[in-house]
């Protein structure tokens, strides 16, 4: 917003502070603008005159509020604000770099919308930018994200047609909890009614979401992102359970949570959990782990951590030196 001393960039000042705190007070104006009172009281008049409804109460609860029916305004930011936009778009969505993307088309009408010099500066980062797509992230369809999110607002039952990753495609009527995102990946976090148990379901892997007349209350005290973390270290196809030579409070942070759940044990500590894929879980987590292990359950993580220990051991031998200067 215009930040300057005339009566406009006042007025307009004045419409921003009433749109991000409705309610706000004829003095608690009057301090942010730096005016007194009186000239508080005048640039919501400037406002009024402009055709903008302004509504005013008295009382404790009082205040000056924006009436239905305002238009949206310019949109106008600061330099720096414009450009941590872009980068954040860019950031969470590579592909909104071209414009015939659907996000990238929204960054279009909103870097066209800016005043001249602000807008250029955000359409030359956006030209400039080269952006690398992250292969770990997925996009939702946005259609089934809409659809979630208001169940999860309305509290209300849902069918999902679901894709595994192997391509089979099945039903589940689920109570919507929350919609998380971590790691660029979308999350519904759910109970499921065929399970009787808390559910995680990739989003960009829904195909389709059903209401349901039914409604549901969610846990008082649920934390979407912990219950998500927990929920991605338990009820893969592989058991796990793997003892660190080491107190929990020393190795906790080494872990991550969907590896499972540590527990302490005296002077060690007991990691149990599940795994989909024991070759990833033994050479890109429990390698990066700088403490002496055992792996106790799990035939499938105990034959990984042995592929990945003969492969460093060979890596040292000496016939392994040999062929390397032969080959230099």
């Amino acid at each position: 917003m215009p930040t300057g001393s005339s009566p406009t960039a006042r007025a307009l000042r004045t419409f921003e502070i009433l749109q991000a705190r409705p309610g706000t007070t004829a003095d608690q104006l009057a301090s942010s603008l730096g005016v007194t009172e009186r000239a508080a009281r005048r640039y919501v008049g400037i406002l009024r005159e402009a055709g903008i409804p302004v509504e005013s109460a008295r009382g404790p609860y009082g205040g000056y509020r924006l009436g239905r029916g305002t238009r949206l305004p310019p949109v106008v930011f600061t330099e720096e604000q414009a450009l941590g936009l872009v980068m954040a778009v860019l950031d969470g969505q590579p592909a909104a770099i071209d414009a015939d993307d659907l996000v990238g088309s929204a960054l279009s009408k909103v870097i066209r919308a800016l005043p001249e010099s602000i807008g250029r500066q955000a359409a030359a980062l956006r030209a400039h930018a080269s952006p690398a797509p992250d292969r770990q992230s997925a996009r939702p369809d946005p259609a089934v994200m809409s659809a979630l999110v208001a169940a999860v607002a309305d509290r209300r039952r849902v069918v999902v047609t679901y894709r595994s990753e192997s391509g089979e495609e099945r039903d589940a009527e689920v109570d919507p909890w929350a919609v998380v995102v971590r790691y660029g990946r979308w999350y519904l976090l759910c109970h499921s009614h065929r399970a009787e148990a808390v559910r995680t379901y990739r989003v960009d892997r829904i195909r389709a979401t059903r209401r349901t007349p039914h409604d549901f209350t969610p846990p008082g005290d649920l934390d979407p992102v912990a219950a998500l973390e927990e929920n991605l270290g338990t009820g893969w196809t592989y058991p796990t359970r793997v003892v660190f030579d080491a107190p929990r409070e020393e190795v906790a942070p080494w872990i991550r949570p969907p590896m499972g759940r540590l527990k302490p044990d005296g002077d060690r500590c007991v990691l149990v959990g599940s795994t989909r894929n024991p070759a990833m879980y033994a050479q890109e987590w429990l390698a990066t782990v700088p403490f002496d292990f055992v792996v106790e359950e799990g035939a499938e993580l105990r034959a990984a951590v042995a592929t990945v220990a003969a492969r460093f051991n060979a890596a040292l031998s000496p016939s392994s030196e040999t062929r390397s200067r032969g080959r230099g």
